[in-house]
Protein backbone atom coordinates (compact mmCIF):
# COMPACT_ATOMS: atom_id res chain seq x y z
CA UNK A 1 0.00 0.00 0.00
CA UNK A 2 1.25 3.78 -0.84
CA UNK A 3 0.35 6.97 0.73
CA UNK A 4 0.45 10.09 -0.91
CA UNK A 5 -1.22 13.67 -0.40
CA UNK A 6 -3.74 11.91 1.93
CA UNK A 7 -4.89 9.21 -0.40
CA UNK A 8 -4.23 5.48 0.12
CA UNK A 9 -2.78 3.98 -3.77
CA UNK A 10 -2.75 -0.29 -4.37
CA UNK A 11 0.54 0.27 -6.49
CA UNK A 12 3.01 2.97 -6.77
CA UNK A 13 2.15 4.28 -9.96
CA UNK A 14 0.75 7.69 -9.28
CA UNK A 15 1.28 11.57 -10.72
CA UNK A 16 4.79 12.76 -9.52
CA UNK A 17 6.03 15.99 -9.95
CA UNK A 18 9.19 15.72 -11.78
CA UNK A 19 10.52 18.41 -11.00
CA UNK A 20 10.95 17.78 -7.77
CA UNK A 21 14.28 17.96 -5.87
CA UNK A 22 14.62 14.41 -4.21
CA UNK A 23 13.95 12.89 -7.79
CA UNK A 24 16.37 14.86 -9.30
CA UNK A 25 19.16 15.97 -6.29
CA UNK A 26 18.70 13.18 -3.95
CA UNK A 27 17.50 16.24 -1.89
CA UNK A 28 15.46 14.74 1.05
CA UNK A 29 15.18 12.16 3.89
CA UNK A 30 13.52 8.98 4.44
CA UNK A 31 12.86 6.41 7.28
CA UNK A 32 11.80 2.54 7.74
CA UNK A 33 9.83 1.07 10.41
CA UNK A 34 8.01 -2.03 11.90
CA UNK A 35 4.25 -2.07 12.03
CA UNK A 36 2.50 -4.91 13.92
CA UNK A 37 -0.47 -5.16 14.08
CA UNK A 38 -1.14 -1.65 12.64
CA UNK A 39 0.85 -0.37 15.65
CA UNK A 40 4.52 1.57 14.36
CA UNK A 41 7.00 0.32 16.75
CA UNK A 42 8.71 3.38 18.45
CA UNK A 43 6.57 5.35 16.49
CA UNK A 44 7.61 8.81 18.09
CA UNK A 45 11.48 8.35 18.01
CA UNK A 46 10.52 7.20 14.35
CA UNK A 47 8.65 10.77 13.53
CA UNK A 48 11.13 12.65 15.85
CA UNK A 49 14.02 11.81 13.72
CA UNK A 50 12.37 12.43 10.07
CA UNK A 51 11.56 15.85 11.61
CA UNK A 52 15.02 16.50 12.72
CA UNK A 53 16.30 15.51 9.25
CA UNK A 54 14.22 17.65 7.12
CA UNK A 55 15.33 20.31 9.90
CA UNK A 56 19.13 19.65 9.13
CA UNK A 57 18.49 19.71 5.91
CA UNK A 58 17.01 23.18 6.19
CA UNK A 59 13.52 22.24 5.23
CA UNK A 60 10.31 21.99 7.70
CA UNK A 61 8.21 18.87 7.81
CA UNK A 62 4.73 18.51 9.63
CA UNK A 63 4.50 16.15 12.21
CA UNK A 64 0.76 14.86 12.40
CA UNK A 65 1.30 14.25 8.80
CA UNK A 66 3.95 12.16 9.01
CA UNK A 67 1.95 9.83 11.55
CA UNK A 68 -0.97 9.93 9.29
CA UNK A 69 1.15 8.64 6.54
CA UNK A 70 2.71 5.75 8.47
CA UNK A 71 -0.57 4.90 10.41
CA UNK A 72 -1.96 4.72 7.04
CA UNK A 73 -0.07 2.24 5.42
CA UNK A 74 0.78 0.14 8.42
CA UNK A 75 -2.75 -1.01 7.94
CA UNK A 76 -2.07 -2.69 4.90
CA UNK A 77 -0.26 -5.94 6.43
CA UNK A 78 -0.77 -7.36 10.03
CA UNK A 79 3.32 -7.16 9.97
CA UNK A 80 4.64 -4.47 7.77
CA UNK A 81 7.81 -2.75 6.91
CA UNK A 82 6.95 0.78 6.78
CA UNK A 83 8.86 3.22 4.66
CA UNK A 84 8.29 7.21 5.19
CA UNK A 85 10.03 9.54 2.44
CA UNK A 86 9.90 13.30 2.61
CA UNK A 87 11.85 15.41 0.24
CA UNK A 88 12.33 19.35 -0.02
CA UNK A 89 9.51 19.65 -3.30
CA UNK A 90 10.12 20.54 -6.83
CA UNK A 91 11.97 23.88 -7.32
CA UNK A 92 13.97 25.89 -10.26
CA UNK A 93 16.24 24.25 -11.98
CA UNK A 94 20.53 24.05 -10.32
CA UNK A 95 21.37 23.28 -6.67
CA UNK A 96 20.36 25.78 -4.30
CA UNK A 97 17.08 25.13 -2.55
CA UNK A 98 13.90 27.17 -3.00
CA UNK A 99 13.49 30.27 -0.95
CA UNK A 100 9.67 28.50 0.47
CA UNK A 101 9.63 24.96 -0.28
CA UNK A 102 6.65 22.55 -0.18
CA UNK A 103 7.68 19.21 0.44
CA UNK A 104 6.41 16.25 -0.71
CA UNK A 105 5.81 13.44 1.81
CA UNK A 106 4.66 9.80 0.81
CA UNK A 107 4.66 6.31 2.61
CA UNK A 108 4.71 2.47 1.49
CA UNK A 109 4.06 -0.60 2.86
CA UNK A 110 4.98 -4.04 2.47
CA UNK A 111 4.74 -7.37 4.43
CA UNK A 112 7.97 -7.74 6.83
CA UNK A 113 9.46 -11.39 6.81
CA UNK A 114 9.49 -12.14 10.57
CA UNK A 115 12.62 -14.81 9.48
CA UNK A 116 14.51 -11.16 9.24
CA UNK A 117 14.44 -10.65 12.97
CA UNK A 118 17.57 -11.69 15.51
CA UNK A 119 18.94 -13.50 12.39
CA UNK A 120 22.54 -14.32 12.14
CA UNK A 121 24.39 -12.10 9.20
CA UNK A 122 27.95 -11.71 7.64
CA UNK A 123 29.43 -8.73 6.48
CA UNK A 124 32.04 -7.79 3.76
CA UNK A 125 34.55 -4.73 4.58
CA UNK A 126 34.42 -2.49 1.71
CA UNK A 127 36.91 0.19 0.05
CA UNK A 128 34.01 2.93 -0.09
CA UNK A 129 34.63 4.93 3.15
CA UNK A 130 31.74 6.70 5.37
CA UNK A 131 32.59 10.55 5.02
CA UNK A 132 32.62 11.47 8.61
CA UNK A 133 32.10 14.82 7.67
CA UNK A 134 29.40 15.31 5.36
CA UNK A 135 26.45 16.07 7.42
CA UNK A 136 24.73 13.75 5.25
CA UNK A 137 26.45 10.26 6.53
CA UNK A 138 24.31 11.23 9.75
CA UNK A 139 21.09 11.54 7.90
CA UNK A 140 18.97 8.95 5.96
CA UNK A 141 18.88 10.59 2.83
CA UNK A 142 17.99 9.95 -0.54
CA UNK A 143 21.38 9.76 -1.60
CA UNK A 144 22.20 5.81 -0.96
CA UNK A 145 24.43 5.38 -3.85
CA UNK A 146 27.09 3.95 -1.70
CA UNK A 147 25.09 1.79 -0.11
CA UNK A 148 23.55 0.44 -2.73
CA UNK A 149 27.07 -0.59 -4.60
CA UNK A 150 28.23 -1.94 -1.49
CA UNK A 151 25.38 -4.23 -1.02
CA UNK A 152 25.63 -5.56 -4.50
CA UNK A 153 29.60 -6.42 -3.54
CA UNK A 154 28.84 -7.87 -0.57
CA UNK A 155 26.11 -10.06 -2.05
CA UNK A 156 29.11 -11.49 -5.48
CA UNK A 157 31.17 -12.15 -2.33
CA UNK A 158 29.06 -13.98 -0.32
CA UNK A 159 27.93 -11.96 2.24
CA UNK A 160 24.58 -10.58 3.62
CA UNK A 161 26.12 -6.66 4.07
CA UNK A 162 28.59 -4.38 3.77
CA UNK A 163 30.36 -3.02 6.77
CA UNK A 164 31.85 0.78 6.09
CA UNK A 165 34.45 2.58 7.58
CA UNK A 166 35.04 6.42 7.29
CA UNK A 167 37.78 8.31 5.97
CA UNK A 168 39.96 8.08 9.35
CA UNK A 169 39.69 4.42 8.61
CA UNK A 170 37.57 3.34 11.68
CA UNK A 171 34.41 1.28 12.03
CA UNK A 172 31.72 3.16 10.97
CA UNK A 173 28.45 1.10 10.68
CA UNK A 174 26.89 -1.71 7.74
CA UNK A 175 25.28 -0.94 4.92
CA UNK A 176 21.53 -1.01 6.54
CA UNK A 177 22.36 -0.73 10.67
CA UNK A 178 24.25 0.18 13.19
CA UNK A 179 27.61 -1.69 14.69
CA UNK A 180 28.13 -2.72 18.15
CA UNK A 181 31.29 -4.95 19.11
CA UNK A 182 31.48 -6.53 23.36
CA UNK A 183 34.99 -5.56 23.92
CA UNK A 184 36.44 -5.82 27.40
CA UNK A 185 33.24 -7.05 28.82
CA UNK A 186 31.24 -3.50 27.07
CA UNK A 187 29.24 -3.10 24.10
CA UNK A 188 30.52 -0.44 22.40
CA UNK A 189 28.79 1.24 19.41
CA UNK A 190 31.16 4.42 17.21
CA UNK A 191 29.78 7.54 17.59
CA UNK A 192 27.17 9.81 15.60
CA UNK A 193 30.48 11.55 14.56
CA UNK A 194 32.28 8.82 13.04
CA UNK A 195 29.59 9.36 10.10
CA UNK A 196 26.95 6.85 11.90
CA UNK A 197 22.99 7.22 11.73
CA UNK A 198 20.84 7.67 15.06
CA UNK A 199 19.37 4.12 14.60
CA UNK A 200 16.40 3.90 16.80
CA UNK A 201 17.07 0.36 18.07
CA UNK A 202 20.48 1.29 18.09
CA UNK A 203 19.09 4.21 20.77
CA UNK A 204 16.80 1.65 22.17
CA UNK A 205 20.06 -0.93 22.89
CA UNK A 206 21.89 2.12 24.61
CA UNK A 207 18.80 2.85 26.79
CA UNK A 208 17.95 -0.69 27.61
CA UNK A 209 21.38 -2.20 28.19
CA UNK A 210 22.41 -1.48 31.64
CA UNK A 211 19.28 -2.48 32.92
CA UNK A 212 20.10 -6.38 31.65
CA UNK A 213 23.20 -5.69 33.24
CA UNK A 214 25.50 -5.17 30.16
CA UNK A 215 27.31 -2.31 30.17
CA UNK A 216 27.38 -0.48 26.96
CA UNK A 217 29.07 2.92 25.63
CA UNK A 218 29.90 4.65 22.53
CA UNK A 219 33.58 5.41 21.44
CA UNK A 220 35.28 4.64 18.56
CA UNK A 221 36.26 1.68 16.85
CA UNK A 222 38.91 0.54 14.79
CA UNK A 223 38.88 -2.51 12.73
CA UNK A 224 41.22 -4.29 15.16
CA UNK A 225 39.22 -3.80 18.04
CA UNK A 226 36.06 -5.09 15.91
CA UNK A 227 38.11 -8.40 15.09
CA UNK A 228 39.47 -8.82 18.60
CA UNK A 229 35.69 -8.52 19.99
CA UNK A 230 33.89 -11.58 21.50
CA UNK A 231 30.46 -10.39 19.85
CA UNK A 232 29.19 -8.08 17.06
CA UNK A 233 25.64 -6.95 16.58
CA UNK A 234 23.92 -5.08 14.19
CA UNK A 235 20.90 -3.20 15.14
CA UNK A 236 18.17 -1.47 12.95
CA UNK A 237 14.52 -1.49 12.52
CA UNK A 238 13.94 -4.41 10.77
CA UNK A 239 16.33 -6.96 11.71
CA UNK A 240 15.98 -5.50 15.33
CA UNK A 241 19.47 -6.92 16.82
CA UNK A 242 21.43 -9.75 14.72
CA UNK A 243 24.30 -11.26 15.83
CA UNK A 244 27.06 -10.95 13.43
CA UNK A 245 28.85 -14.47 12.30
CA UNK A 246 31.52 -13.01 10.07
CA UNK A 247 33.14 -10.38 9.29
CA UNK A 248 35.07 -10.91 6.15
CA UNK A 249 37.11 -13.83 7.31
CA UNK A 250 36.76 -13.24 10.77
CA UNK A 251 33.98 -15.60 12.75
CA UNK A 252 32.29 -14.65 15.57
CA UNK A 253 30.07 -16.75 18.04
CA UNK A 254 27.79 -13.68 18.50
CA UNK A 255 24.57 -16.06 18.22
CA UNK A 256 25.36 -17.97 21.42
CA UNK A 257 26.53 -15.27 23.15
CA UNK A 258 24.23 -14.52 26.81
CA UNK A 259 24.34 -11.07 26.13
CA UNK A 260 22.95 -11.29 22.48
CA UNK A 261 20.33 -13.49 24.07
CA UNK A 262 19.44 -11.24 26.76
CA UNK A 263 18.88 -8.26 24.20
CA UNK A 264 17.07 -10.19 21.87
CA UNK A 265 14.48 -11.37 24.72
CA UNK A 266 13.95 -8.03 25.63
CA UNK A 267 13.23 -6.58 22.35
CA UNK A 268 10.94 -9.62 21.27
CA UNK A 269 8.92 -8.64 24.38
CA UNK A 270 8.98 -4.70 23.60
CA UNK A 271 7.41 -5.28 19.91
CA UNK A 272 5.59 -8.60 20.66
CA UNK A 273 7.26 -10.98 19.56
CA UNK A 274 8.48 -14.42 19.59
CA UNK A 275 11.99 -14.34 21.54
CA UNK A 276 12.65 -17.85 20.59
CA UNK A 277 12.05 -16.94 16.66
CA UNK A 278 15.33 -18.33 15.21
CA UNK A 279 16.75 -20.42 17.85
CA UNK A 280 18.38 -23.79 16.34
Amino acid sequence: MWWLDGETLATPRAPFDLADRGLLLGDGVFDTALALDGRIFREGAHVARLVAAAGALGFRADPAAIVAAMRAVAAAHPRAAIRTTLTRGSGPRGLRPPATPRPTLFAAAAPWNPALAFAGLSLWPQDIRRNETSPASRLKTLGYLDAVLAAEAAGRAGFDEALFLNTAGRVACAGSGSLFALVGGTLVTPPLAEGVLAGIVRAWLLETAPGLGLAVREAPLTPADLAGAEVVLLTNSLRLVAPVRAVGEVRFASETHPAFAALREALARECGLDPGMHDG
